[in-house]
């Protein structure tokens, strides 16, 4: 499977170097040539070509852009994303008054939502943003992943690329809606971080069994 990445952040990068063992991956940046220069880029095999050229023949585009910037950075991507699965990790946290963020989309509405209505013809689906990187690849025994989306082929497409991690317990919403929710969970996520002092640890959903 051809995977473009957009997003050159550590999250981007780690996502993308694991997903290469497996796939054909591009990563989209503005500027691939200020991207390799950067300190944090030293070493790392992984090919970095123009936003505009990095859906092209793509089969899932995988977002780990700002969450701010994200509409404006797929917009660079352009009507490429027509028809593709568009996985959205990214989260809206606003960081304007400091220290922990807030959201700057919620309740009523989603960063990924606001992707599907800025891109109509792509399949959005959210998924892995409440972990951090690590966890997306390495998943804590007996802990959940989410997967919110509208289109069913999508969702199913984005449970494979869970499985291949070695997500075992993931729970299906069929509304794009629900990233409101899987988006609402950051800022406990922040605020935990900073108590446990770690990002490896995730939610387990304990379901009552029947007597």
């Amino acid at each position: 499977m051809r995977i473009a990445v957009i997003g050159t952040g550590a999250a981007g990068r780690t996502l993308a170097g694991a997903l290469a063992s497996r796939h054909d991956v591009v990563v989209g940046t503005r500027s691939p040539e200020a991207t390799a220069e950067r300190e944090d880029w030293q070493g790392v095999e992984l090919v970095l070509v123009p936003l505009e050229e990095a859906a092209a023949g793509a089969d899932l585009v995988v977002n780990l852009t700002n969450g701010n910037a994200s509409v404006e950075a797929l917009g660079q991507v352009g009507p490429s994303l027509d028809g593709l699965v568009v996985l959205d990790v990214a989260n809206p946290l606003d960081f304007s008054q400091g220290f922990p963020p807030s959201l700057s989309v919620g309740n009523t509405d989603s960063l990924a939502e606001q992707i599907q209505r800025a891109f109509p013809r792509a399949r959005v689906v959210k998924s892995l943003n409440t972990v951090t990187a690590s966890v997306m690849l390495d998943p804590l025994p007996g802990t959940t992943m989410f997967v919110a989306g509208d289109d069913a082929d999508a969702r199913t497409l984005v449970k494979d690329l869970l499985a291949e991690f070695g997500w075992e317990d993931v729970i299906e919403f069929p509304s794009l809606d629900a990233a409101r929710g899987l988006e609402a969970w950051l800022p406990l996520w922040v605020r935990l971080y900073g108590t446990l002092g770690t990002g490896r640890f995730n939610l387990a959903v304990v379901r009552e069994t029947s007597a």
